[in-house]
């Protein structure tokens, strides 16, 4: 389905599963789509409603406007999506990985998504600092490891077609060093698919992220997930939302793994999600016997 968001971009989004089933929103992250919850949807169809979105510029929704690359547009745009596909007085679990759980936090303060967050989960992902703490680069933590980093992630270079190199950098840069060859080849078909300009504008986007006031106005209750071996989004970001968080329901740190948790760790992710809507939302089967 099309949903408009405030600006009236249009966004592509997708429902699967049984209509009556506990929801859940997957929000995807930087130079990702819809296709990077391939693993959770085909699991988690079977007995939930599954609600994924392509961010504007990723995927099938457009590249924005002049002026639409912002953490308000991300908020702009989950509202829309949760207007459309939930019914009234409806709750879902919200699942966000990096850029997603940044989504997550941006929308945090809006009465609207708070009426209809009945849990969240964090992916992957950090409320600031984002490239002051990157360990992409094997330098020590100082200001020219920060303006090299900002250079690297902010590059205007072509990816070009996805190669045995691009995937060993790739793989080094976001996943971790056991990951199986076809999950790299995975993760690198759908990065190297989002649009240079989209990729350069929303890197401008997180490099002067601060959404550490979102954090503290994300009152439901949280889970953090994170990679032992995440160099984008490290540990040290997932332990400073546990602690700033209101109601953290649990920090998990997978040992080995990288960035791209849900792909990487596909059943811890998928089993995460579903004790969130085991213990926040019941089964669609308790909910109709009540």
């Amino acid at each position: 389905m099309r949903v408009t968001s405030a600006d009236t971009s249009s966004l592509h989004v997708e429902v699967h599963g049984p209509e009556n089933a506990p929801a859940v929103v997957l929000v995807h992250g930087w130079t990702c789509s819809t296709e990077f919850w391939a693993a959770q949807v085909r699991d988690l169809s079977s007995d939930h409603r599954v609600i994924v979105y392509d961010q504007r510029g990723h995927g099938r929704t457009p590249a924005a406007g002049p002026g639409g690359y912002s953490t308000n547009a991300l908020a702009d745009d989950l509202e829309a999506v949760l207007a459309a596909t939930l019914e009234p007085g409806g709750k879902a679990v919200l699942v966000g990985h990096s850029m997603g759980g940044m989504t997550l936090m941006a929308a945090a303060g809006r009465a609207a998504v708070r009426e209809r967050a009945a849990a969240v989960l964090l992916c992957s992902t950090g409320a600031s600092r984002l490239i002051a703490e990157s360990l992409v680069l094997p330098l020590r933590a100082g200001a020219l490891r920060t303006r090299l980093t900002r250079a690297v992630l902010g590059a205007r270079a072509p990816l070009g077609p996805v190669t045995a190199v691009s995937k060993a950098i790739l793989k080094y840069a976001t996943m971790g060093p056991g990951s199986a060859p076809e999950r790299v080849a995975e993760c690198a078909r759908i990065v190297h698919a989002c649009p240079r300009a989209v990729r350069v504008a929303w890197s401008h986007v997180l490099a002067g992220l601060d959404l550490e006031a979102g954090v503290r106005e994300l009152t439901v209750p949280t889970a953090v997930l994170v990679g032992s071996a995440d160099r984008l989004t490290p540990p040290v970001h997932a332990r400073a939302l546990a602690a700033a968080l209101p109601r953290c329901v649990g920090l998990e740190e997978l040992t080995g793994i990288g960035h791209m948790t849900p792909v990487e760790a596909p059943e811890a992710v998928t089993a995460r999600v579903r004790a969130l809507t085991t213990t926040y939302l019941g089964s669609g089967e308790r909910e109709e016997a009540a």
